[in-house]
């Protein structure tokens, strides 16, 4: 039978007669699966929980990633107010499940604390033509967070918080290289003057430098514990800029001083969370910042179509329990959605990085996460998970139109992951 059988007979045992000894109280169990009426708002009512000090138990791969918790009046109370289906069951009930669950592909975690969240977005009243599908997730499920930008991270501030999303930033200083189209444009003249300032307050000559000067500090933050998270173009300008130390890569359009001739060969990826080998788009007219993103594709269909659609890993509970939180959703098969950076191309990523979803039969990545130091990392591609094309100008997505999205449900799987108590996710 070997060694671990053997334990696990011994576990369930020993649950046996815990169960028979100590009847288990009743319990809220919130599903996950496709009875969940409002999924992305059933996160905020497992922080809300937290909040209490009350302990969460997240079921991976249980009914799509439910929740359970002790029964109390009040946690009903937000369920119904905030339209999120529940169910009330028994100490016997509650019993069987986690029988369920040590038997199977199955684990649970348990949610300790509610995370500090904070977004590294421009302080207001900046007026970026554009919304942030994190903002707009963590607003509409009622996780609070705070705003953070360069004074805040240069300060050392980072440390104060649990989690860390990186808004749609261009942490390369060419402005999201939205020149060509946009130069004109009062909100592109208005955040280059911004951008400028910020650079010059905190005594940096260049915008260039005062990024690098950021993503190195996140670099300290994850490496000492911290959670980050990024989506679009924050997740491939952010290697670029850690990979770009020695150079200048950014054209005189956008700093005043010519680009380093031989920038490319003075990239040292080494510095890089993911990415490696990878070629820069210099042209200041190219709305691109290399070849890393897999937005300029062809033959792909739109959105609704079988051919844009990405494909989440199936992980171990129980040995893999991080990436597992990480892909809890309802359905493996997620609608693609496109963003200045859209996906990866997974020839360009180092090996030690987790691939948690990809399009299949392509050189495409769509999501993925690892370790450094104490810390952990995650990049998601594309800008809203519910709006395939999301140009410039275009309206905020109403997520009351879109409870049960299994995109945003990835998005929310990062936030209340730093709440897991850490000893279980030792592996």
């Amino acid at each position: 039978m070997g060694h671990y059988g053997t334990y696990k007979i011994s576990v369930l045992i020993l649950l046996l007669l815990l169960i028979i000894t100590f009847p288990l109280q009743a319990k809220i169990l919130i599903p996950m699966d496709l009875r969940q009426s409002d999924h992305l708002k059933a996160y905020g009512v497992a922080y809300s929980v937290l909040e209490t000090g009350q302990e969460v138990e997240w079921l991976l791969n249980y009914r799509g990633g439910s929740f359970l918790t002790d029964d109390n009046p009040q946690i009903e109370r937000i369920c119904r107010i905030r339209g999120v289906s529940y169910e009330n069951i028994s100490g016997s009930q509650a019993a069987e499940i986690y029988r369920i669950i040590e038997s199977e592909n199955m684990e649970t975690v348990l949610l300790e604390k509610s995370p500090k969240v904070a977004v590294y977005a421009p302080p207001p009243p900046a007026a970026e033509p554009w919304d942030d599908a994190v903002r707009l997730a963590l607003e509409y499920a009622q996780i609070p967070y705070e705003r953070v930008y360069d004074d805040e991270v240069l300060q050392g501030r980072l440390f104060e918080y649990d989690w860390v999303h990186l808004h749609h930033e261009d942490f390369t200083g060419q402005y999201g290289k939205f020149y060509g189209m946009y130069r004109s444009a009062e909100w592109y003249i208005a955040g280059q003057a911004l951008q400028e300032s910020i650079a010059r307050r905190l005594g940096f000559k260049k915008v260039s430098k005062l990024k690098l000067a950021v993503v190195q500090e996140i670099k300290e933050y994850v490496h000492g514990g911290g959670f980050m998270f990024a989506m679009c173009s924050a997740t491939d300008s952010y290697d670029i800029a850690l990979s770009a130390v020695k150079t200048d890569i950014c054209a005189a359009v956008f700093d005043g001083d010519p680009i380093d001739p031989n920038c490319q060969n003075e990239l040292d990826y080494s510095h890089c969370f993911v990415f490696e080998g990878f070629t820069l788009i210099t042209d200041p007219l190219v709305y691109e910042f290399s070849d890393i993103d897999t937005t300029p594709r062809t033959g792909r269909s739109p959105r609704g179509d079988q051919g844009d659609y990405f494909t989440l890993f199936d992980f171990s509970a129980k040995y893999d329990p991080v990436p597992c939180m990480l892909t809890q959703c309802h359905t493996s098969v997620v609608k693609g959605f496109m963003g200045q950076t859209t996906g990866y191309k997974k020839s360009l990523i180092k090996k030690s990085v987790v691939i948690m979803g990809e399009v299949e039969g392509a050189d495409e990545v769509k999501y993925l996460h690892s370790n450094y130091g104490d810390g952990t990392f995650t990049f998601f591609g594309g800008h809203d998970p519910e709006d395939y094309r999301h140009l410039v100008g275009d309206p905020p997505t109403q997520l009351n139109l879109y409870k049960n999205s299994p995109g945003y449900r990835l998005i929310l799987n990062n936030v209340l992951f730093p709440a897991a108590k850490k000893k279980k996710l030792k592996t």
